[in-house]
């Protein structure tokens, strides 16, 4: 059964029931995912979800159940469910369904739906491929192998506004871990690449050598002497800190107030050269998309705006709670671009820089969206007089998000396309470096 016919079973199941409203999200998806490690297959399997989720008001109570039995008594049995939990749940004033106007009752086609027909063969095929050439480079001693993976699906939306929308999509990736060695000394190194379209892929053997260089660079890592100095993080790292604004912006933590910038619209938040775009409706792009979880459909928007906030993250939920209009992000934000006039990849920043440390991995969860501090354990390499010096690991960088944000000196213009936030490498100003004491 289509996903369209199992909503229009659903919705005529829920006619017998005294609801107000109801939201109706629907999906299905397949793939394939194969792992080989030191040339032999570790897993292949294949991948088939489907699920169920609704959504009932009874005024201003809201039930909420989901399955993933999409037969006709699973969709009845889980309406039922969502019902009851209705009736005796305590009314929300600010639960309810987005205007009808703002719903996306006309879908655009963003080129995001391309299947790949894998087979096993020829996913062991690319696994292998990676991984060998990863094991042949210079100090590679072993291998937490290479993986394949490839998924399509759809996913449906409807409500009792009359809206009954489907978004289809697909993403691929190929992905690989070795570990280098010297005398006592391991490190490892996982490179990856994603994309849209099969074709689109980096070649395995690319993606391999990648992951050894990144392994053998580790190699001989020193620790570093407490002190402050310039920080730059590596393209696959920067997303993260403009994804603590972005949460930070969100409306839960605006009616929560547990946020670092609480009430911190038309506030500096950026240096004036960087702004904060969403452009959900890029074609073919990782991240883009063309509605949120409540049927609103997306726009082209600026959060910060010359380093200025313009508007904060709202779901439907959260706008209710603050008097606002959803910014249609019920389920986050879709292709995050970051706007910036600088000049330059993440070669020509370390060519700026007298002493500092370039950031390549972080690790722990040290970071507090209610104050905005931020502490994590760190790898990379220790830069002086515009040159890597050497790697560096047990270490932390510390500050505070605010000031981190603010410090930002250089965007790269080396993007990383393979997330849903595209920006640079980041160099910023002055962090606390924890190392030996």
């Amino acid at each position: 059964m289509s996903l369209e016919n199992t909503a229009q079973l659903a919705i005529d199941l829920l006619k017998t029931h005294d609801i107000t409203d109801y939201e109706i999200s629907i999906s299905s998806s397949s793939g394939v995912s194969t792992a080989v490690r030191l040339g032999k297959v570790e897993t292949l399997e294949y991948h088939l979800d489907k699920s169920f989720d609704i959504n009932v008001y009874m005024g201003n109570s809201k039930g909420h159940a989901s399955s993933v039995d999409l037969s006709d008594g699973g969709i009845l049995k889980t309406i039922e469910s969502a019902c009851l939990i209705a009736k005796y749940t305590q009314d929300d004033p600010f639960n309810g369904l987005a205007p009808k106007e703002l719903m996306a009752f006309d879908v655009p086609d963003l080129d995001m739906y391309h299947p790949w027909e894998l087979d096993p063969s020829h996913s062991i095929e690319l696994a292998t491929q990676c991984e060998a050439a990863a094991l042949d480079q210079d100090d590679i001693s072993n291998s937490d192998g290479a993986e394949v993976s490839s998924f399509q699906g759809e996913g449906l939306y409807a409500n009792s506004n009359g809206m009954m929308s489907v978004q289809k999509g697909a993403k691929h990736s190929l992905s690989c871990s070795v570990i280098a060695k010297k005398n006592k000394d391991m490190q490892t190194g996982y490179e990856y690449t994603a994309a849209l379209d099969a074709q689109d892929l980096e070649a395995p053997a690319l993606v391999g050598k990648k992951a050894a260089k990144l392994a053998a660079d580790k190699l001989g890592a020193r620790s570093l002497s407490s002190r402050k100095c310039p920080v730059i993080f590596s393209p696959r790292l920067s997303g993260g800190l403009f994804s603590q604004l972005i949460g930070a912006l969100a409306g839960a933590r605006q009616y929560k107030k547990s946020t670092f910038l609480l009430n911190s619209i038309d506030q500096i938040v950026l240096p004036e050269t960087i702004s904060v775009l969403e452009n959900p409706f890029a074609l073919k792009t990782i991240g883009a998309k063309a509605f949120d979880r409540d049927g609103v459909l997306k726009r082209k928007q600026y959060f910060v705006e010359s380093g200025q906030v313009k508007s904060y993250v709202l779901s439907q939920y959260s706008a209710n709670q603050l008097g606002l209009q959803t910014t249609a992000n019920s389920g986050g934000v879709n292709n995050l671009i970051i706007e910036h006039q600088f000049k330059g990849d993440l070669s020509d920043m370390i060519k700026t820089m007298d002493k500092g440390v370039l950031v390549t991995e972080l690790m722990g969860q040290g970071v507090n969206t209610t104050t905005g501090d931020y502490s994590r354990g760190a790898l990379g390499f220790w830069v002086e007089n515009g040159e890597i010096q050497y790697p560096v690991s047990g270490i932390t960088i510390a500050g505070n998000l605010k000031d981190m944000l603010l410090g930002i000196e250089q965007i790269g213009t080396d993007v990383d396309h393979r997330n849903n936030i595209k920006v640079g490498s980041i160099m910023i100003n002055q962090m606390t470096i924890a190392g030996e004491v």
